[in-house]
């Protein structure tokens, strides 16, 4: 049976024969030659080095690309513009107005194509109309529908064109007398624009203080 003490007994053998090993290289081989074969090992070493250095960014740069390859689509494409018609409904300031196209059956005309150019009244406006005006407009349908197509211009006119102009042809076929006054464009002599260039999908909304008369 080895004593406890055999493994120090093995590894101390195995120690002289490398050691004897190393006095053999040392004795047989030249100089030169050891250099040499110091160098091969180095340069071996560090190849293997590279070489996993390489495997990393490899792994490092398939998983980069796998995870730009996803992209959002900008917010922009995934929303309409509403069309004159909606876009005053969501103002929350056009209900009598938005009533009175309803009434006068032109909400499909108002939703078309276009473009159009609407003079808004709000709600304020129409309000502002002696008393028993707006009850006898609904009950007259073809004059209501006259007036609401009076705030109507064929076209999309934006403010920069409005500021240069002296009149302009509604769809009702009467004229809309134009001026700038103080800075701000007045309609008719009495009514103000107050908001402009409120865009819609089929035209442009420019809002006003007053309901405009043929």
């Amino acid at each position: 049976m080895i004593p406890w003490f055999g493994n120090v007994l093995v590894l101390s053998s195995v120690t002289l024969v490398e050691s004897e090993h190393v006095r053999f290289m040392e004795r047989n081989i030249p100089m030169r030659t050891q250099r040499l074969f110091g160098i091969l090992a180095l340069a071996f070493t560090l190849g293997l080095v590279a070489a996993a250095c390489a495997d990393d960014d490899a792994t490092t740069t398939t998983q980069v690309a796998t995870t730009t390859t996803t992209t959002a689509a900008p917010a922009e494409e995934m929303v309409e513009s509403m069309d004159i018609v909606d876009t005053a409904i969501a103002a929350g300031t056009f209900e009598t107005l938005a009533a009175a196209l309803t009434a006068a059956d032109l909400v499909d005309t108002l939703k078309g194509e276009g473009p159009y150019t609407v003079f808004a009244p709000t709600d304020d406006a129409f309000a502002a109309l002696p008393e028993g005006t707006l009850d006898g407009l609904l009950a007259d349908i073809p004059a209501l529908s006259d007036i609401l197509l009076y705030h109507v211009v064929a076209g999309a006119v934006d403010a920069e064109t409005v500021v240069g102009l002296d009149s302009a042809t509604t769809v009702q076929g009467s004229d809309i007398t134009i001026e700038v006054v103080d800075g701000g464009v007045v309609l008719n002599g009495v009514t103000m624009v107050v908001t402009t260039d409120i865009q819609a999908s089929n035209g442009i909304i420019h809002v006003i203080d007053g309901v405009l008369l043929p």
